[in-house]
């Protein structure tokens, strides 16, 4: 499942970062990487903000479909 798909409140864990080599590394300088808790906090604006190692990130639709999780 990738993160655009996941209801809000949900926590997973990325199983992996899929797409282009510039979207995979911004989003290891966030800390999502294999192995990493992610939880959907909202949708605002066609943004997905998210927590990732209690840090509050927004990201476009597109780096939430490169963001593939384990259900």
């Amino acid at each position: 499942m990738v993160l655009s798909k996941a209801n809000i409140g949900q926590t997973f864990q990325v199983k992996s970062v899929e797409g282009k080599e510039n979207v995979k590394k911004f989003l290891f300088t966030l800390g999502c990487f294999e192995g990493e808790e992610i939880t959907l906090i909202s949708i605002l604006a066609g943004n997905y903000i998210v927590n990732i190692k209690d840090s509050r990130y927004a990201l476009d639709e597109n780096m939430a479909k490169a963001i593939v999780m384990e259900a």
